[in-house]
């Protein structure tokens, strides 16, 4: 479970980052979080966007005050792979990580090792009593343990998935919703809200369903209960 104890306080999911590290700072200071507040971010924090090393020191330094989930995106994998060397290397700049390397000096030696263990702790599923948080689809049928890592962070939404057999309403990223709003339909909410495309960084209040968005360009706005 994503959380072990009922301790009080308020569940955030925060959708796709993509080195948008203004846009996170102004969400942030608006969801203005302590230590009882848990934060699930979706995953693909790196990527396309202009800073991802700041993006990734701010959510390591997120971790001191309230408590962080990292679910793990297919940019972070594709990173993590091709900084290790493997085919990923070739293919990964065309997928965003031109923009990332570029946050550390277009040199892979300066990426700090407490960047790389950040992002390898990503999960790939964590889950409450009613939600269950991914970055991309699953296969409604399967139970958590079953779900094969390709569906979990590479299948883009059709909008057309069952809800999942457990019953438990599935939040994920990964699909960009170009009007800026979240997709919902029943047993699923999309808040990848296309950040690095203009859009805006989405924060949804698992509990209310309220929306509190942010844009790179520093703009920020609260949306009326979605779910």
């Amino acid at each position: 479970m994503l959380y072990d104890s009922p301790v009080p306080g308020r569940t955030f999911a925060i959708g796709d980052i993509h080195g948008c590290d203004v846009a996170l700072e102004t969400l942030l200071a608006k969801l203005a979080l302590t230590a009882q507040d848990k934060v699930v971010v979706l995953g693909d924090v790196v990527d396309r966007g202009p800073n991802s090393r700041r993006v990734i020191e701010t959510l390591i330094e997120l971790q001191s005050k309230c408590q962080l989930v990292l679910i793990m995106g297919n940019h972070e994998e594709m990173m993590l792979s091709a900084l290790e060397g493997d085919e990923w290397m070739q293919s990964w700049p065309a997928y965003g990580g031109t923009t990332t390397l570029a946050s550390y000096g277009d040199d892979p030696a300066n990426i700090p090792r407490e960047h790389l263990d950040f992002l390898s702790s990503g999960r790939d599923f964590a889950e409450t009593e009613l939600d269950i948080f991914i970055h991309a689809s699953l296969d409604p049928r399967l139970e958590l343990p079953a779900q094969p890592p390709e569906l979990l962070r590479w299948t883009h939404l059709s909008g057309n998935e069952a809800p999942h057999v457990s019953g438990k309403r599935v939040i994920c990223g990964h699909t960009p919703q170009l009007p800026g709003l979240p997709l919902s339909f029943p047993g699923w909410i999309c808040i990848d809200t296309a950040v690095f495309k203009q859009g805006w960084l989405t924060a949804l209040d698992v509990d209310s369903g309220e929306i509190h968005q942010a844009s790179q360009s520093g703009k920020f706005r609260k949306g009326t209960p979605t779910v």
